[in-house]
């Protein structure tokens, strides 16, 4: 497996070709970049990926993980919770398609063959004033939208991983697995998240049972005795089960990527949060069998 970490584990305000410096220096071998919406300006003075540069972004990334001797590992996107494929408002819809659309294009220029997609949200409880979606009708229009941006990857070559991500849909993997193969294409595959369904299941169970449809992977631990967002804590710290997950990878044959993600970064010395991080990656990877 390649160690990555995703670039929000990083500083806000700090520049990604510094948080790519800071990776490596880490002993990082990729970095998992992020499609953003830049409103104000500073995105673009960060050297982010963004949703309305993304032509004019790319090539200069890849210029800037060339140049810190790192390679990009995926690209992820918070823009889901602000543009859900499943809301009700069909000009919000319109919006996430494209979102969608800019991530296989923008990780088709990086050189990286897996995106990150949230297909869609019943509900989020952290997320203020967030509508519900009735279940029957998000899984009718995530099932429409995957089919119609399937092609698009399919074209490019770029997979789409779908995480299931405290949105209160495809809240099992026999769920996940169901739901990707009625999608049917062999570019929408699952981003398996260790930590996001340790309230409510174990890793190493949806990662036997979607083995073959991985497409990246990210590391997070938790914490089950705090239950809340807050109980996501550092690697070793919380309640994930490491060797049997890493059991679990090893048995289904998954070899690829697997990044970091780690928020919010230490209130102080935030630096020290990547060369932590990739120390217990380090432990955590030599657990495998």
């Amino acid at each position: 497996m390649r160690k990555s970490i995703s670039e929000w584990s990083f500083p806000a305000d700090m520049q990604l070709n510094e948080r790519m410096v800071l990776a490596k220096e880490a002993g990082f071998e990729g970095i998992e970049v992020a499609l953003t919406e830049d409103t104000d300006g500073s995105q673009h003075s960060l050297g982010l990926l963004c949703l309305d540069s993304y032509e004019e972004d790319a090539p200069r990334i890849v210029g800037a993980a060339r140049r810190a001797g790192i390679e990009i590992s995926g690209v992820a996107t918070g823009l889901y919770w602000s543009y859900s494929l499943t809301a009700d408002d069909p000009e919000e819809r319109a919006k996430a398609m494209d979102v969608t659309r800019v991530l296989l294009r923008s990780a088709h220029m990086v050189g990286v063959d897996g995106v990150l997609v949230i297909p869609g949200n019943v509900h989020a409880t952290f997320i203020a004033g967030c509508p519900v979606v009735p279940y029957e009708v998000a899984y009718a229009r995530a099932l429409v939208a995957m089919r119609e941006t399937a092609p698009l990857a399919e074209e490019l070559e770029v997979s789409m991983g779908l995480e299931y991500v405290w949105n209160m849909f495809l809240l099992s993997p026999l769920e996940m697995l169901r739901f990707i193969e009625e999608v049917g294409s062999e570019h929408v595959g699952f981003w398996m998240d260790v930590g996001n369904m340790m309230p409510t299941g174990f890793p190493e169970q949806w990662i036997r049972l979607l083995g073959e449809h991985l497409v990246r992977v990210h590391f997070k631990d938790f914490k089950r005795s705090v239950g809340t967002i807050e109980g996501f804590c550092d690697l070793l710290e919380g309640d994930v089960n490491w060797p049997a997950v890493m059991d679990a990878f090893a048995e289904v044959g998954y070899d690829g990527w697997v990044a970091a993600e780690m928020m919010p970064p230490y209130q102080h010395a935030p630096e020290e949060l990547v060369f932590a991080t990739s120390r217990a990656m380090d432990r955590i990877l030599a657990m495998a069998p």
